[in-house]
């Protein structure tokens, strides 16, 4: 008797996690945040729409104007999107409620509470907020009011029934509409199953990537009947699984996925950094590591800070069933859109959650990950944020993220406790989008334009790169997290070319780097670096493997030696 034939997910498939129909973002999932960004800006944007699709379809295929407020769908689909806008305002009236009390009450709070008691304003206080906010002062006596975040998650406010997946194959990298300006309506060649995040369910979808199952099985768990498998099947493969080698490999090696997302692997330990995992076209395109490059467990998955390229919730969702600990960075609990990532991962249904604060640690078998200040970034917002060192014997690994260094003093401090830090991955983002760009819908009172433009979301230039790399004692400088992969376009909207500040700035830090000795390169597409330090405490051998993308120059100093595989 002949053994069933079993699928697993195809290569080219994406599983897109959606929240009421759009892109799910750790905005849409926060009860506050997710009700304030309905009702300023998705019933705006389709709002908008309805009024005028054609300058919408205009705007959207205008590569400047990307990120903007601009749905990318046919004008011929407006009616489609006229019954979404009046489903919506219908189903998640009480959601608007909420979000209107709390723009309401905060500025009447904000224009009344003189330093006295703030015991009166509960009796004023929207029926809508009531028991879920604590108000408070600062030192100034500036009053505020303060959510309960997890009695909010087990609120009303918080509906599971609104999440659901998008199934569908990825033609090209540009092939995907911008998450935060477009409702993802019906297509003919996605199957969207409504299916709760944190259900088993879910994990049961995500491990088809290494665990295939017979077709039947997947049809039932999608709850699809049999006529509907010709669409199911082109979203499938019969092609055996191919799970990659365990590193059992002397010293410490890095694997690149793209972005700001490293995988370290390290006497059988695997750390993954801000997960970000592509899919492959069923085009081709820029060769890169994907779902079948990453080990069957990953023992901790490391997020440095709340913005929708760090926190990627639809590559996080589908490591679930393979991460053992999510390690997020602490936050303050005053401004509402500084939502916690732990609580969000909980209700996510990741098994272990783990909040560290400036230079808390989880310890190592010989290492250690230890978390480290992030200034900037956020548009001097309060905000949660974290770069971590990653200690593996007798290397030092920092990855920084969006760091800026505002302040070169943090990194001095940061050399005295840590001693030199010599392998830096830090990002290059010295433009950064205004204030109100994803904020916006957050902020009570729209910013002035100085004060829009002022505070861009950016984190360092050359300067401030040279400063934290000669602070610390780098000597391996990998500038990562540029946004130059074509799968993050979707997400990021920066269309980066040779002209671009971020790339010429790059360029210029890069030559800056290697005239004073390191070892530099800018990272895309993907790669591999070996660091051993087994032979000395001061001298590191260092292979560069180049699994994908466009050669590029690197410069290593005489204590390194350089392999590129093409």
């Amino acid at each position: 008797m002949s053994r069933e034939k079993r699928y697993r997910l195809a290569d080219s498939t994406v599983i897109e996690p959606l929240v009421d129909r759009w892109s799910a973002w750790s905005y849409l999932i926060a009860p506050v945040t997710a009700g304030l960004h309905l009702l300023h800006y998705q019933l705006k944007v389709m709002e908008s729409y309805v009024a005028d699709p054609e300058m919408h379809v205009k705007a959207s295929q205008d590569p400047h104007f990307t990120g903007g407020p601009f749905m990318n769908i046919p004008s011929e689909r407006t009616n489609e999107v006229r019954r979404l806008l009046a489903q919506t305002k219908e189903k998640r009236e009480a959601s608007l409620k909420f979000s209107r009390s709390i723009t309401e009450f905060h500025n009447l709070l904000v224009a009344e509470a003189d330093g006295e008691s703030l015991k009166p304003f509960y009796e004023w206080m929207p029926e809508s907020l009531g028991g879920y906010v604590e108000l408070v002062y600062d030192y100034y006596n500036r009053a505020s009011v303060r959510f309960l975040e997890g009695m909010l998650y087990e609120s009303p406010y918080y509906d599971e029934s609104l999440q659901s997946l998008s199934i569908f194959n990825l033609k090209r990298d540009n092939a995907r509409a911008f998450f935060l300006n477009t409702p993802r309506l019906p297509e003919p060649d996605r199957i969207d199953c409504a299916m709760p995040f944190a259900g088993p369910h879910a994990d049961e979808l995500f491990r088809l990537q290494c665990e295939p199952q017979p077709l039947g099985h997947i049809r039932e768990l999608l709850n699809l009947n049999a006529t509907e498998e010709q669409r199911l099947l082109p979203l499938l493969s019969a092609e055996a699984v191919s799970k990659p080698p365990a590193w059992e490999g002397r010293g410490v090696r890095l694997r690149y996925f793209g972005h700001a997302c490293v995988l370290l692997e390290w006497e059988g330990v695997s750390i993954l950094t801000d997960p970000f995992i592509p899919v492959i076209p069923s085009a081709g395109g820029l060769e890169r590591l994907t779902f079948r490059d990453l080990p069957e467990k990953i023992d901790y998955a490391l997020v440095t800070h709340n913005h929708q390229d760090h926190f990627m919730i639809e590559s996080l969702l589908r490591l679930r069933h393979r991460i053992e600990c999510l390690v997020v960075p602490k936050t303050f609990g005053i401004l509402y859109g500084d939502i916690s990532l732990k609580l969000m991962g909980q209700k996510l249904g990741f098994k272990q959650v783990v909040e560290l604060d400036t230079y808390e640690s989880i310890k190592l078998p010989g290492g250690e990950i230890i978390a480290l200040p992030f200034l900037g970034e956020h548009a001097d917002i309060a905000h949660g944020k974290t770069g971590y060192v990653i200690r593996a014997g007798r290397q030092q690994i920092l990855f920084g993220a969006d760091s800026d260094c505002l302040d070169r003093r943090v990194y001095e401090h940061v050399r005295n406790f840590f001693g030199p830090i010599e392998t830096v991955f830090l990002g290059l983002e010295c433009v950064g989008a205004p204030l109100s760009w994803g904020y916006g819908a957050l902020l009570p009172k729209r910013p002035s334009k100085s004060q829009d433009e002022s505070r861009r979301q950016h984190g360092c230039d050359l300067r401030a790169a040279m400063e934290i790399l000669e602070t610390i004692g780098a000597r391996r400088f990998y500038n990562y997290a540029m946004g130059m992969e074509p799968w993050l376009e979707y997400i990021l909207g920066l269309g980066l070319s040779e002209d671009s500040v971020q790339w010429q700035e790059s360029d210029r830090l890069l030559a800056k780097t290697r005239e004073r000795g390191l070892v530099s390169e800018r990272l895309c597409g993907s790669r591999e670096i070996f660091l051993d330090d087994t032979t000395s405490s001061n001298r590191a051998f260092v292979s560069v493997a180049s699994v994908s993308s466009p050669a590029q120059d690197a410069v290593l100093d005489d204590d390194a030696e350089a392999q590129f595989q093409f």
